[in-house]
């Protein structure tokens, strides 16, 4: 910034001090080159300043193309200060080589390091959860720090080793409920106490965080640490929730504090989003052992931007975390995931109409569980935000009272479906799972897992743990499946030589229910998550079997398309819309048919390229939540000169008070004046009175001009909006500024955007439902008498010293800290369409003004 002399002190001039003459040196040197204007190194100097200063404010989003413009400002500073270096000969020439070569390579040198972290983090949780989930139905005579598998390493009939902790079965009932609830009451407790973010799965908050949207602390150290303290005890309480979820969101916090010791990702958001990209794919890749599969999900799921050399670092970040984790080997079998399992035998063409049938199920269950999961979390959030620790505590104690008797709710999930997916022939045989006689009991009893998984999966998905929904998924998916299997098993049996059956050979076993339980994991995996091709390859590495791609394209295909009938988008789509975040699905094909200025906000606060004082800019600052202004030439003529960030405005005014002494009533420039401006002779200044000396003094005008963008992305009026949507998608600035024959017509932001969208949708669609609230209310009611009736119980036999519910009342509240997403709303059809974007208040948790 340079500053100029006011028109009366130009006719009294006075000698400068010491101090004002050393900083008038120093701006002299930062900012003026021979023509007049600053120098290259000196505009290098202060985009690197603002970087290093500019932290994105919480809930907001990031400008793509002003960090695009900030890294090629960077490049070019950097070729001009390494131009004739390599000409050198010395130390000094070397130095500057390697500096150069370790600048190119950061990226490469920060996949490696993440990857490596992500497979060992991966592998530890494994080992630590897989002991966890068996310390609750036993324990190793011989190293208790075992599990199962390790205790009865090469027992082929029986262990010995490996013993329950009693012969009488209501005392293992009852450890197996007390295992439980402290494993969640300690996984719920930490959440709370350290990192609020570490709860859920992370996926839907990732996707935004990915496409621009800014969250501090979601991938902070604290949130890694707690979710990869946290995660095992969730798993291991027997919650229906699932860890391969909360893998992506581990694997892309360590990407972020990695790459914050690496100064190019440091101060640039928008090439942290490409190393968190990579990270996402190396999550899901340990979480199947499935690299491929993991760049896959990334580029169909995660990423709203995939170029070629994301798309490169993907893959070699999955597949360092998975060569750590195989070098790891954690289950001591080669496997990468538990329930990976190999297939020998081939399918018919007579059971596509039973894989289709899969497929159904898969749809449906992904409808049926996102409608009602949908409603328990919006009844949740209203009512049970203050009891995250109660409510995950006595989630856990319900589901392991529901769980226990059942044979495949009882286990952990994942070891669930590795007995499902195996053959009979030469695999293991859980509970005479494999015996003809126990066919009807065992479909009976997949049947009921089925269902009360389907259950405890709605209600427990999103409550205050890591909490993923893959795996819980995939295991109701197993249930349904070898069910089915198994009927189509029997139903063979019956009718052999039935010529329905004639393509099976007579010593070759026909039907084998493995297969239809591994088709029922995937269809339900892609009907809950909406994904397609990531799910196929997936299925593929797990199996390692060619011949079964074709089926799991087929059950995928129609679970696709049963899903598409109920809704676009899968759970992590609607959690994104659940909480209102500013996210624009590049999978989406909008149809508006109306142009850009009738989105558009026209009221908008501008800045005039001259006259403001510096008092009045900076009331502005204090007035108003806008994250941005247009500079226009006056706010008569509206002619648009250029677009100044909130951030860049604050810093212009630090720094020109820190390295000057200047006058509030300073005229501001946003706009390089005439150099004739100085030299016009003034008018003769007014007498001034002793108690405006203050404001008097010092400079009286400052020039900002070098921190507008003047040439700020802009539209016709006329334009289309479904245009300005892919802008906003395939660019992503902040703001698009609206003009008509160069004056400012209006701005519009991806807010703006969304809350058409989702006016003309619910137009569309049935409002909401005043009969759900009313129903949540009786619900409610419900459940305090119940929590008032055994806190009653509990202090009559104990005689008065128990009293359950002291506590409890409108004004209790759980030590430890809040999430933040609990003051968010849901967009609902009948409501105003809030987005959450960049003007919030996350102190207080509620919507400001929108930006204009």
């Amino acid at each position: 910034m340079t500053s100029r002399s006011s028109k009366p002190l130009a006719q009294n001039p006075r000698r400068p001090s010491l101090p004002e003459r050393a900083i008038s040196r120093r701006l002299s040197a930062l900012s003026i080159r021979p023509d007049g204007g600053p120098t290259g190194s000196t505009e290098h100097e202060l985009t690197e300043e603002i970087a290093e200063i500019k932290r994105y404010e919480d809930f907001t989003t990031i400008d793509w193309v002003q960090d695009a413009a900030q890294e090629q400002s960077r490049r070019r500073a950097r070729r001009k200060q390494n131009a004739g270096v390599f000409e050198l000969k010395g130390s000094l020439g070397w130095r500057r080589r390697l500096e150069d070569t370790y600048d190119a390579g950061q990226a490469w040198i920060v996949v490696t390091l993440v990857g490596a972290a992500i497979g060992l983090n991966a592998g530890f949780l494994n080992i630590i959860t897989e002991w966890l989930s068996d310390i609750k139905l036993g324990y190793c005579t011989t190293a208790f720090y075992l599990n199962e598998n390790f205790c009865c390493w090469g027992d082929e009939k029986g262990c010995p080793e490996w013993r329950p902790w009693s012969s009488f079965w209501p005392v293992n009932y009852f450890l197996y409920l007390l295992f439980s609830t402290i494993f969640a009451l300690a996984s719920a407790s930490l959440v709370k106490a350290f990192a609020p973010y570490a709860a859920g799965s992370g996926i839907s908050e990732i996707k935004c965080i990915i496409a621009g949207f800014v969250m501090k602390g979601f991938l902070g150290f604290w949130t890694l640490l707690i979710k990869s303290i946290c995660l095992p005890l969730a798993i291991a309480s027997g919650l229906s929730v699932g860890k391969e979820g909360p893998s992506v969101h581990y694997a892309v916090c360590t990407g972020n504090v990695i790459s914050r010791f690496f100064g190019k990702y440091k101060r640039n958001a928008s090439k942290t989003r490409e190393i968190l990209t990579a990270c996402a794919a190396a999550g899901v890749a340990v979480a199947f052992g499935s690299p491929i599969g993991g760049v896959l999900f990334s580029l169909e799921e995660m990423s709203s931007y995939f170029p070629l050399k994301t798309m490169w670092r993907s893959y070699f970040c999955a597949l360092v975390a998975t060569a750590v984790l195989a070098a790891m080997n954690p289950f001591w079998t080669g496997q990468l995931v538990m329930f990976e399992v190999r297939y020998d035998r081939s399918w018919h063409f007579f059971e596509i109409i039973f894989f289709i049938l899969i497929g159904v199920f898969g749809g449906l269950y992904g409808a049926f569980v996102m409608k009602w999961n949908l409603r328990a979390q919006a009844f949740r959030k209203k009512y049970l935000t203050k009891y995250a620790i109660l409510e995950a505590t006595l989630l856990a104690t319900g589901t392991a009272i529901l769980c226990f008797p059942n044979m495949f709710l009882r286990i952990d999930m994942t070891e669930s479906m590795e007995i499902l997916f195996l053959e009979c022939e030469g695999g293991r045989d859980y509970e005479g799972l494999c015996e003809a006689k126990n066919r009807w009991r065992m479909a009976l009893s997949l049947a009921f897992a089925t269902v009360m998984r389907t259950f405890l999966v709605i209600v427990s998905y999103g409550c205050k743990v890591p909490a993923g929904i893959f795996v819980p998924s995939m295991a109701i998916g197993a249930s349904f499946g070898r069910m089915v299997g198994i009927l189509v098993q029997a139903l063979h049996e019956a009718f052999p030589q039935a010529r329905y059956f004639a393509a099976c050979q007579p010593d070759v076993p026909c039907i084998t229910p493995g297969t239809y339980a591994f088709l029922g994991a995937a269809a339900a995996l892609s009907g809950i998550m909406h994904i397609t091709v990531s799910v196929v390859v997936i299925m593929f590495e797990l199996t390692g079997a060619l011949t079964y791609i074709l089926p799991t394209m087929i059950v995928v295909g129609v679970t696709k398309a049963v899903s598409d009938r109920f809704g676009k988008g899968g759970i992590a789509d609607r959690m994104i819309w659940f909480n209102g975040f500013p996210f624009l699905d590049n999978k989406e094909e909008h149809a508006f048919g109306v142009p850009v200025s009738q989105v558009m906000i026209s009221e908008v606060t501008t800045l005039p390229s001259s006259g403001f004082t510096l008092k009045a800019v900076e009331q502005l600052l204090a007035q108003s939540k806008y994250q941005g202004f247009p500079v226009v030439e006056d706010r008569t003529s509206k002619i648009l000169l250029g677009y100044i960030g909130r951030t860049e405005l604050r810093y212009a005014i630090d720094r020109t008070r820190k390295e000057g002494f200047v006058s509030s009533n300073a005229k501001c420039f946003f706009t390089q004046p005439p150099s004739t401006a100085l030299q016009a002779p003034s008018i003769a200044a007014p007498p001034i009175t002793f108690d405006a000396i203050e404001d008097a003094a010092g400079q009286q005008s400052v020039d900002f001009s070098r921190f507008i963008d003047p040439t700020p992305l802009s539209v016709h009026p006329r334009l289309p909006l479904e245009t300005v949507m892919e802008l906003f998608k395939k660019m992503g600035p902040r703001v698009i500024v609206v003009e008509y024959r160069g004056r400012l017509a209006g701005l519009v932001t991806v807010k703006d955007c969304l809350k058409y969208q989702f006016k003309v949708e619910a137009q569309e669609t049935s409002t909401h439902d005043p009969a759900i609230d009313i129903r949540q209310e009786k619900l409610w009611g419900l459940m305090n008498r119940g929590a008032d009736w055994v806190a009653d119980k509990v202090l009559s036999v104990s005689g008065g010293r128990i009293k359950l519910g002291a506590g409890r009342g409108s004004g209790f509240v759980e030590p430890g800290l809040d999430d933040p997403r609990d003051q968010l709303s849901p967009i609902l059809t009948s409501s105003r369409h809030d987005i959450l974007e960049g003007t919030e208040d996350v102190d207080r948790g509620v919507e400001l003004q929108a930006r204009r």
